[in-house]
């Protein structure tokens, strides 16, 4: 037990939680009550696990995460090719990781599922199998990730969300409460719906992350070349390439746009 093991002391580990000897656990990370940490399991310095918590399989947990009461992490995928191969999951730092927040390892042999830092995933939410969470996103109550869903930087799913498998979310883009998103969804865009239509965009995300006025106007004006303009997706990036203004963002977008595989929201 913890208590009686030399490698745990001056930690603030709960005497009822069961960490296997092999666990790495470095400075000044907290455990509560009850809470089964394996024999794989790497946590940073400075993390906060809360009680009743799972940690399982070939995890690695960066530093100063709050993982917090009932959550379910690193556990196998649920998927029925799965056979108990060597499969990762990867966690940055600075998450918020609430209450009953499941969290699965990749599939296949050395597949992963990786999160990346200051992340919110609020109560219920699960992120499946191989899926790939950039840095800055929130996940609301019980929103759901289908395997191998990709989410880039700042984007923000609201409660009660889905999101379909081999999904791709674009930075900054905005998911209104109880969608359903079975189509990548450009950055900078906002969808609501059943399934998800676009609504425009999503103007008080770029405000927020400091996108200046001329270059929301870029934006504003690329979204209405692609979503109003009965443009196929051909012509309306050759158009966004000879029209707008050039910039990190806008390059981004039509990045983003020429490599979908899924075909977008509409």
């Amino acid at each position: 037990m913890p208590r009686n093991n030399s490698r745990f002391r001056n930690k603030k580990i709960h005497p009822t939680a069961i960490i296997h000897p092999e666990a790495r656990l470095e400075k000044n990370v907290e455990v509560g009550p009850y809470t089964v940490i394996g024999e794989n399991v790497e946590i940073g310095a400075g993390s906060k696990v809360g009680s009743n918590v799972q940690i399982e399989g070939w995890t690695r947990i960066g530093t100063n995460n709050e993982i917090y009461n009932n959550c379910s992490i690193g556990l196998p995928p649920q998927h029925h090719d799965y056979a108990g191969e060597k499969t990762y999951l990867f966690i940055g730092d600075n998450n918020c990781i609430r209450e009953f927040v499941t969290v699965h390892r990749g599939t296949v042999e050395g597949g992963e599922t990786r999160i990346g830092s200051n992340n919110v995933l609020k109560p219920y939410s699960h992120v499946a199998h191989d899926c790939l969470i950039n840095n800055g996103i929130t996940l609301g109550s019980t929103v759901n990730l289908a395997g191998h869903v990709i989410i880039e930087n700042n984007a923000y799913i609201s409660e009660l969300s889905g999101v379909h498998q081999f999904v791709r979310i674009g930075q900054l883009a905005f998911i209104k409460a109880h969608s359903k998103v079975v189509k990548d969804l450009p950055p900078y865009i906002c969808v609501g719906g059943h399934p998800a239509q676009v609504e425009g965009v999503n103007i008080m995300g770029l405000r927020i992350h400091g996108i200046s006025k001329e270059l929301r106007s870029e934006i504003t004006r690329a979204f209405e070349i692609l979503y109003k303009e009965s443009l196929n997706m051909a012509d309306a990036i050759e158009k966004m390439d000879q029209v707008l203004k050039t910039s990190e963002e806008i390059e981004h977008l039509i990045s983003f746009l020429k490599n979908s595989t899924r075909g977008i929201c509409r």
